[in-house]
């Protein structure tokens, strides 16, 4: 038993004497007091400090120097046959596999000819082939039989069973080493680290992103200065799976920071090459992939957001406009002849979107911790990151093709978006044949009583909610239709 009261108060049994009873009494009163003055102070200060964390107000982001002059052709061609990513499988167990893909979008030739968009062929140390994945599988879309590259992959499946996945490339492995040991020892370390971080990249629906657990699960596995890989992750990693909806690459010349809340802040090509810790031996490779950067950039700044495909009603478009420029323009930016963009950072009690995104970074520190001392933020052009409670209003070019909406993909089309009452709190849509609807720009989707299988969004999910954003409600019917026949426009 602990004795929390001074040793004075226990000498004595109180009730042998009534003078120390009264004493006992009159003490115990100021030490309660006491305790009160105290929980205040403590109570306040933590208070304070919430408060620090909590914006109050829009806050503008200012611009930071990036690489600029590149070589946007070069960018491309080194997006799309580059070895950013070190380590693959086999090219002839890959296609073995995998089959190969007849529809080449991107015109490669030699052995990348007969991959997906998704895979790029690269050279082994050793002489072999392998193929990797590249930036695509999260920046590329295929719709309507068109790849539209920089658009964010909506139709991306983090739901399969990883453990089986892992158990088929131990299989792999063990083939490898017996029948094919020069190519086992090519694709060793894509193998080992894909062993350990796969089992953890499951997301609960499909059709979102698991970039930022794919991040957190690379830095906890690499030495922050070196990159070198531990195979024991020194940094505590969260059970929860933080969902992300890709945002289009032709965004990115507007903004002055990266990702949903704005924390990428400095040198954008340090962002951009960060797919390479995945397989990276050590930082020297990490400056040769640096080192391409500048032109990766310029091929990003280079894209324009795609024209809407079906007729404009220019006469509602009209109406549209006026109402975006009287409601939405102060976060959203201005389009047209008046090109304009604020670059606004809006906090939780205004945007009331999902937290989940934004808070894991007060929650789990140790990750921008981990960035923020790393290889990075060195040198002439640094990196960091700055947590913000809250989120960034994006520009909206070509906001048509880009639903889902929200940062977690959890508002199918443009209606719903714009008026809450009719979000859906459970629903699918068609990932096999995939249907866009271009009237109300969206994903043409089917609402459910309940959840159910991976196909089926769950609103209740935490990390996956469809709330905030409620702008739009105040508006009519008409109204919104108005609006959405101008978005269809930028």
């Amino acid at each position: 038993m602990i004795n929390i009261l001074p040793r004075r108060f226990i000498s004595q049994p109180a009730f042998l004497n009534p003078e120390k009873l009264l004493t006992l009494r009159i003490e115990s009163l100021r030490m309660k007091k006491w305790l009160v003055v105290i929980f205040i102070v403590i109570s306040g200060a933590a208070f304070t400090r919430v408060l620090d964390l909590i914006p109050f107000e829009l806050v503008h982001i200012p611009p930071s120097p990036q690489r600029l002059g590149g070589d946007s052709a070069k960018g491309y061609q080194y997006l799309t046959t580059g070895d950013y990513v070190k380590g693959g499988i086999p090219f002839s167990v890959f296609v073995m596999g995998m089959g190969k893909d007849s529809r080449n979008y991107l015109h490669r030739e030699g052995k990348n000819e007969k991959l997906s968009h998704e895979y790029t062929a690269i050279n082994a140390g050793n002489g072999e082939v392998l193929v990797a994945p590249n930036c695509l599988q999260c920046h590329a879309q295929v719709m309507d039989d068109q790849l539209y590259m920089g658009l964010g992959n909506s139709l991306i499946d983090f739901t399969q069973n990883e453990k089986l996945n892992i158990r088929n490339l131990k299989k792999v492995e063990a083939w490898l080493k017996l029948t094919a040991p020069k190519k086992y020892e090519a694709s060793r370390s894509f193998i080992e680290i894909t062993k350990a971080i796969g089992p953890y990249l499951s997301t609960e629906v499909r059709g979102v992103n698991a970039a930022d657990r794919l991040a957190a699960l690379l830095a906890a596995h690499r030495d922050p200065v070196t990159f070198k890989w531990i195979d024991t992750p020194a940094l505590e990693i969260p059970q929860q799976l933080i969902p992300t909806d890709v945002p289009a690459w032709w965004l990115l010349k507007k903004k002055n920071a990266m990702f949903y809340n704005g924390f990428g802040r400095g040198d954008f090509g340090k962002f951009l090459m960060a797919s390479n810790l995945l397989t990276v031996n050590d930082t020297s490779e990490s400056r040769e992939v640096d080192s391409h950067m500048p032109d990766v950039l310029a091929y990003i700044y280079s894209l324009q957001a795609p024209k809407f495909p079906g007729p404009i009603d220019e006469a509602l478009a009209a109406e549209g406009k006026v109402l975006f420029d009287g409601n939405c323009s102060k976060c959203h930016g201005t389009y047209g002849d008046s090109i304009s963009y604020p670059n606004l950072l809006v906090p939780q009690h205004i945007i009331k979107t999902d937290s989940l995104l934004f808070t894991s970074n007060y929650s789990n520190p140790q990750f921008v911790e981990w960035f923020n001392n790393s290889w990075f933020t060195k040198g002439d052009h640094p990196a960091k990151l700055e947590p913000y409670a809250g989120y960034i209003a994006p520009p909206l070019d070509g906001i048509w093709i880009t639903a889902p909406y929200l940062h977690n993909g959890s508002v199918p089309d443009l209606e719903s978006l714009l008026n809450s009452k009719l979000r859906p709190q459970y629903w699918s849509r068609d990932f096999d044949q995939p249907q866009y609807n271009h009237n109300n720009p969206g994903w043409a989707y089917k609402r459910h009583d309940k959840p159910g299988k991976k196909n089926i969004y769950n609103t209740d999910l935490p990390g996956y909610s469809n709330k905030g954003h409620y702008f739009g409600d105040k508006l009519t019917d008409k109204e919104r239709k108005a609006l959405i026949g101008y978005l269809k426009t930028l």
